[in-house]
């Protein structure tokens, strides 16, 4: 991993954060059946393969980071050699001692070198150090490799919402607890 810093973001480091590439690529889906019975609903999500790699547009505009970063409860931001090459954004109050995740996103050149685990991890001291029990990650059941980070990192699937993002995506949920 390459060396990082990790801060609460300032104003200045909004126009570098909303210029990263926010969209990912995935070979890999979390595919939504549902099926119902007489009295049962079963909902299951099975990983499914896709015939060609998939740019993925990310669900949030990145220009409303401009409008709303104050409003979160924390921005962190890493940096290497001074530049913001990413960001994780966090929520308190959603769910009771419950930290949110809403946006964890790394630049494309340096993707996959341990950056948003440090972030997930820097994530997890700020919300423990603000007294929550439990941090969530929300993603796109299209992002597989968040997917694969929160799986790796100790998150457990703990639930999803239907229609979650204003493009009408599933929102699926990983939880850990803190301790």
């Amino acid at each position: 991993m390459p060396e990082i810093a990790i801060r609460p973001a300032v104003i200045a480091d909004i126009p570098q954060l909303i210029a990263l590439d926010h969209n990912y690529t995935s070979d890999t889906v979390w595919q939504m059946e549902v099926q119902q019975d007489e009295g049962q609903i079963n909902v299951s999500f099975r990983q499914i393969r896709l015939p060609r790699s998939a740019r993925v547009e990310y669900p949030r505009a990145p220009s409303l980071l401009n409008e709303n970063w104050q409003n979160r409860s924390s921005l962190l931001v890493a940096l290497l050699a001074g530049e913001a090459i990413g960001y994780i954004s966090l929520m308190q109050d959603t769910a009771p001692l419950t930290t949110w995740t809403t946006d964890l996103v790394v630049m494309r050149r340096v993707r996959r070198n341990g950056i948003g685990s440090a972030l997930v991890l820097a994530a997890q001291e700020w919300a423990k150090a603000h007294g929550s029990t439990r941090l969530v990650l929300e993603m796109q059941p299209k992002n597989y490799p968040a997917i694969c980070l929160a799986q790796k990192l100790g998150f457990d699937f703990c639930g999803y919402s239907d229609r979650y993002y204003a493009n009408h995506d599933i929102a699926l949920f990983f939880a850990k607890p803190l301790r």
